[in-house]
């Protein structure tokens, strides 16, 4: 519970700077479980660059971008109502998530060294069946993000959530 609290108190005085380290952080862990978990590369084995690149792509791009989204979102639609959080869910998943993985997938793989060509060649590849997965799980956990989570608490809800979903778009971006 103490963790919690100063989570909160960091979170009051510093909302941006928490909620960039927060995506960050958790993109991090997200990597690690993909290359130990999934992949099963060992101590030895365990790319460290590679998770440095993801908590940069978190810190740098998903923490601000998510977060940012969100703003953006409680301005277009006002309101925690169930048709409120419908309507994000709708917007967010309908435009927002197929942009996010279409600049994510490239992103990555740009800073992991892929070439224009090999790039776009993955992104063809994987972003039809990331997009697919996607749908398997943030609608619903969208719907009770808009509805019950304050907008301060929604980035580090879905980072938490999206721990599992990082291990899997860091398997996904990093396979070749």
């Amino acid at each position: 519970m103490a963790l919690w609290r100063a989570y909160q108190r960091a979170l009051a005085a510093h909302p941006w700077k928490v909620q960039v380290l927060t995506a960050g952080s958790l993109m991090g862990l997200g990597d690690i479980i993909s290359q130990q978990l999934v992949e099963k590369k060992g101590l030895r084995g365990h790319q460290p660059g590679r998770t440095l690149t993801m908590v940069s792509v978190g810190c740098g791009f998903v923490g601000p971008v998510v977060g940012g989204w969100y703003r953006v979102l409680d301005r277009l639609i006002p309101g925690s109502t169930k048709t409120d959080a419908l309507k994000k869910m709708v917007l967010d998943q309908g435009g927002f998530a197929p942009c996010f993985l279409g600049c994510f997938l490239p992103l990555v793989g740009t800073l992991s060294g892929l070439s224009a060509q090999d790039n776009w060649a993955k992104l063809q590849r994987d972003y039809p069946d990331a997009l697919v997965a996607n749908y398997y799980l943030w609608p619903a956990v969208q719907l009770v993000n808009f509805y019950l989570v304050p907008l301060p608490y929604r980035l580090a809800v879905v980072q938490c959530v999206a721990v599992l979903w990082n291990s899997y778009l860091s398997w996904k971006a990093h396979r070749l």
